[in-house]
């Protein structure tokens, strides 16, 4: 009965030990992944997107060239710069 009842209280230790050390990590990680937005207002390919996003809203098209880039980046800015030109 007695080790049963020292097995009982170590293995709650042991889980609230992990459920605190959670917490810790989660409220330390947290502003890592915080969502913000970037100026991407000076990159050539910001601008680049929001010619083509304005071009395209004018003759109403909807995205109508779909450009890759290889540096994510520039990816995320030219998209960035299309939304904004497109009025999305």
């Amino acid at each position: 009965m007695r080790s049963n009842l020292r097995r009982c209280i170590g293995v709650l230790a042991v889980a609230a030990g992990i459920g605190i050390t959670g917490g810790v990590g989660q409220a330390v990680g947290a502003p890592f992944f915080q969502d913000h937005e970037q100026d991407y207002s000076k990159n050539k390919k910001y601008q680049q997107g929001l010619h083509e996003g304005q071009v395209d809203q004018a003759h109403k098209r909807d995205h109508s060239k779909k450009r890759h880039f290889k540096k994510d980046d520039d990816q995320k800015a030219y998209e960035a710069g299309y939304q904004k030109g497109h009025g999305n």
